[in-house]
């Protein structure tokens, strides 16, 4: 899966969660989901756990604990669908 494809779903993922409509539309792999989406951390919970379903993947406290960032969250995904 490319990058691009990635970002696309991770977007889809995120958009319920995003109460920064502009900073959505001007998403890139340096958007901070807190700074940039204000998104709320009870929702980047809510959104590892659907990323958990829509990849098939379990992320560690580690891996969720990188995920604040569009580029951090690719790479997570990355990593647990190669030792899938």
């Amino acid at each position: 899966m490319t990058k691009e494809e990635l970002l696309s779903k991770l977007k889809t993922i995120i958009e319920p969660y995003v109460q920064n409509q502009e900073g959505l539309k001007q998403i890139s792999e340096a958007t901070n989901f807190i700074d940039d989406l204000e998104i709320n951390s009870a929702n980047l919970v809510d959104i590892i756990l659907d990323v958990e379903d829509e990849f098939g993947i379990e992320i560690d406290n580690d891996g969720m604990d990188k995920m604040l960032t569009v580029k951090a969250s690719i790479e997570v995904i990355q990593d647990k669908l190669a030792t899938k």
